[in-house]
């Protein structure tokens, strides 16, 4: 193992400092989930008892944070979707620039509390509410679904850094559209682009978002895997978007399908009438279907040939 430079030492002691204040701040707000890979989570509420909103903001810190890396971060919100979603991660992208080589968590974390007391004043507060309620009643009928392990779901953490350079040269990667699934008046449909950083999944959750179709649908899910070839391993992560459980769910499809650089998003237009589990097998039945069209299982299926034929029994010979 290589010695720790004296910016590595730097990083982790700023860390360590960060983390100790951030845990007397905020206190059981503040929950450490894997202290060797860095990663932590803090729920935030906007203070309010009515209307209250909250929020769950994971993060995971680099090596190389905070003097050459962003911390790497995923804000889990039933209510927070399409341009909110958009502009809030924009104002933290900010927050990160203007404050390069600092520790940044502190304010992030006051931001997006100062965005849910904006999101609360606003007058799109009943609307939204309403959403998180079906939502809500949705997940009463899924018969206590198993909700998928922090574990599962983590970036890979020894590798997320390396991706963070050079973000303002890649270019939106295309993006394609699948076929529609109907079910009593709910609606279904996948997007897929390929992706080799996670800057391109931000675009092409931008890009997607600019469609107010896409941008109003009740659920935007996705789940993306990247490969890193130099040390074979990936980079991966999910988002519910408000439909607990489906976010890991879809990442699975991609983990037993075997595919790579690749994300696929799920939209989905609810109809007023509940679905229960169905709603779990539209999502993944899209995400099959145009990941099979647009040729990412195509490894796959040549994997499973090779194996079908080294399992072939050898003819016996005869005494």
């Amino acid at each position: 193992m290589a010695d720790m430079t004296s910016e590595d030492e730097g990083d982790l002691q700023a860390q360590i400092e960060e983390v100790e204040a951030l845990s007397s701040i905020y206190g059981d707000e503040w929950c450490v989930i894997d202290e060797a890979s860095r990663i932590f989570c803090i729920k935030i509420s906007n203070g309010l008892d009515d209307p209250k909103l909250t929020a769950c903001l994971q993060i995971i810190l680099p090596p190389d944070y905070p003097s050459a890396a962003p911390p790497i971060y995923q804000i889990n919100a039933a209510w927070l979707r399409g341009p909110e979603r958009t502009e809030l991660a924009n104002s933290l992208e900010d927050l990160y620039m203007e404050h390069a080589g600092e520790s940044i968590l502190y304010l992030w974390v006051e931001r997006i509390r100062e965005f849910l007391l904006e999101k609360s004043q606003s007058s799109e507060t009943v609307d939204q509410s309403e959403n998180v309620n079906m939502t809500a009643e949705e997940e009463d009928e899924d018969d206590d679904e198993d909700v998928p392990d922090i574990g599962m779901l983590k970036l890979n953490t020894e590798n997320a850094h390396l991706f963070m350079h050079h973000a303002h040269d890649e270019e939106l990667p295309p993006i394609k559209h699948g076929n529609t699934i109907s079910d009593r008046r709910s609606t279904f449909q996948p997007h897929l682009a390929p992706v080799v950083t996670p800057r391109q999944v931000k675009m092409v959750l931008e890009k997607l978002c600019e469609n107010k179709k896409i941008a109003s649908a009740t659920h935007n899910i996705y789940a993306y895997r990247i490969h890193c070839e130099d040390k074979n391993s990936f980079l991966q992560d999910c988002e519910d978007d408000g439909e607990t459980a489906a976010g890991g769910r879809l990442l699975h499809l991609l983990q037993i399908l075997d595919v790579r650089n690749v994300m696929v998003v799920v939209s989905r237009w609810y109809g007023g009438i509940l679905l229960g589990p169905d709603r779990f097998k539209h999502i993944n039945n899209c995400a099959r279907n145009i990941l099979v069209e647009e040729g990412f299982t195509a490894c796959m299926d040549e994997a499973n040939k090779s194996a079908s034929k080294s399992k072939k029994p050898k003819s016996k010979k005869t005494k």
